[in-house]
């Protein structure tokens, strides 16, 4: 487990095996959360009476031996592939606990392209190599019973009935405690019956939104402006529209979420009229769209930075108590074209032209500024950055990424009229105009460099596989070293 609590999870299962008649030990490999994997924390019982019988005391291991292990419980669904990875789950003895949901690992988010591992075949994995598999969502129910996930877990272990101790122990533990109160008790309680075929105690529906919470931003607006139009649009990218929708009214507003539903019926036209039936077109761009029209930027960071959210967050996965006081370092580091982006139009330009102005930026900036976001003056220093949005649309990086998007949307619309499949590998491609700073320029680079190649690769053969072959080969490694040999192999030239 990483932050979720997996040290209370170990403690309580030592609490249940002590007052029920066992002797118990537990220790913990330190790992670093989803770089490498996350804490293993073991624990071995055995029966004090047993212990007793044979006048010996029994010798405990301090770490799980592959092979050896009875029962895995996995925070989530990719540690739990790492257990079975490690041998840690065998068919002939281990039951493996999971919870369905994915946190995505750092090796999955760095790669240049698509690094995510299949959940379904993590899914395989687990059940081909686990003598009895129990998955199921348990953050969702975490989060209906606001709690943490340690109590879903801890629950799902007893509805097993793998350990020999009846519910009340395992509810007893929890109390004795004193961690969670009743909201443990009642993710415990979802836990168990999910795991023993029973109904859900609790799910994200059964909850409802405590007085004085807000619901997401733009749910209602949806619903009263936008339904009709969504449901002009193919069925299978429905559920797509509607996130971009209420993303880009978090971002902007709702005029910023018609200007992506006017850029949409363009190509929902052309889906019907050139399309071949799938809708993968207007599927691919209606997921690239949205996120390249809420592009990162100096005042979305600091929006998200002080969002009440964000500290009520921080504070669970700190464990935070009442009487303690948090303080939160964040690190910034921007640079001139950063601050440019953020400016008015006219004055980014005159920024970024004018050689003085430039080194006198980068000479306070050279060595980055920590601000303490839960402090008075850090907190309306990022406040008085995130009140730019409403200006976001005079600025120097809006107008740049517009007419980016433009160009490349009518890329994609004048491909398809002659070549439907490239026109899908032409959307996918817009898929390198991704992160912040640095990683997005090196991005935008190999984009041009393949919307500059489109010409000669649309007289290819196959031009649909070969601009296929040429986005991976982008995406295959930092320096273009790969997107280089690629071109080269096949014998096409760009700037």
């Amino acid at each position: 487990m990483g932050g979720e609590g997996g040290g209370v999870l170990a403690d309580w299962i030592v609490d249940l095996a002590e007052h029920g008649g066992y002797l118990a030990q537990s220790t913990s490999v330190p790992g670093v959360a989803q770089r490498t994997g996350a804490t293993i924390y073991y624990v071995e019982l055995f029966s004090r009476a047993a212990a007793e019988a044979a006048g010996k005391q029994p010798v405990l291991a301090l770490i799980p031996t592959p092979g050896d292990v009875d029962i895995v419980i996995a925070s989530e669904l990719m540690e739990a592939g790492r257990a079975v990875q490690r041998g840690f789950v065998t068919p002939y003895r281990t039951m493996l606990i999971t919870s369905t949901h994915r946190v995505y690992a750092i090796t999955e988010k760095i790669a240049l392209g698509d690094g995510r591992v299949s959940d379904a075949a993590l899914l395989e994995a687990c059940e081909k190599t686990a003598s009895r598999l129990i998955a199921f969502d348990m953050e969702a129910i975490a989060g209906a019973t606001r709690s943490a996930i340690s109590a879903v877990l801890f629950g799902a272990l007893a509805g097993t009935q793998a350990l020999p101790f009846a519910r009340p122990a395992f509810e007893a533990a929890i109390r004795r405690s004193g961690l969670g109160g009743n909201a443990s008790l009642a993710a415990f309680a979802a836990g168990f019956e999910a795991a023993s075929g029973g109904p859900l105690a609790a799910t994200p529906e059964s909850v409802s939104p405590e007085k004085g919470e807000t619901p997401a931003a733009g749910a209602d607006t949806i619903g009263d402006q936008f339904s009709a139009a969504v449901e002009a649009f193919p069925a299978v990218a429905q559920p797509i529209v509607r996130a971009g929708i209420e993303r880009l009214i978090d971002y902007q507003d709702t005029a910023y979420a018609r200007l992506y539903l006017s850029r949409l019926q363009r190509l929902a036209e052309l889906e019907q009229t050139r399309g071949d039936g799938s809708s993968r077109l207007f599927d691919e761009v209606a997921r690239e769209l949205v996120l390249r029209m809420a592009y990162e930027d100096t005042v979305r960071v600091a929006e998200l930075k002080i969002r009440s959210a964000r500290f009520a967050r921080v504070r669970t996965e700190a464990r935070v108590l009442d009487d303690q006081i948090l303080e939160i370092a964040e690190y910034f580091h921007p640079r001139v074209q950063e601050i440019a982006d953020t400016l008015p139009l006219r004055w980014g330009r005159w920024l970024l032209k004018t050689r003085w102005a430039r080194r006198l930026v980068e000479r306070l900036t050279r060595s980055g500024r920590i601000i303490k976001s839960t402090s008075a003056t850090g907190f309306l220093l990022l406040y008085a950055v995130a009140g730019l949005k409403p200006w976001r649309r005079i600025s120097l990086r809006f107008a740049g990424e517009q007419a980016d998007i433009d160009r490349w949307l009518n890329a994609v619309f004048q491909t398809a009229l002659r070549d439907y499949a490239l026109a899908v590998e032409l959307a996918e491609t817009s898929s390198l105009m991704r992160g912040y700073g640095e990683t997005r320029e090196r991005g935008r680079a190999r984009f041009e460099t393949l919307m500059q190649a489109l010409p000669a690769v649309s007289a290819l053969p196959d031009p649909a596989a070969a601009l296929r072959s040429l986005r991976k080969a982008a995406e295959a490694d930092e320096s273009g070293t790969e997107l280089a040999r690629a071109l080269c192999k096949l014998s096409i030239g760009v700037a």
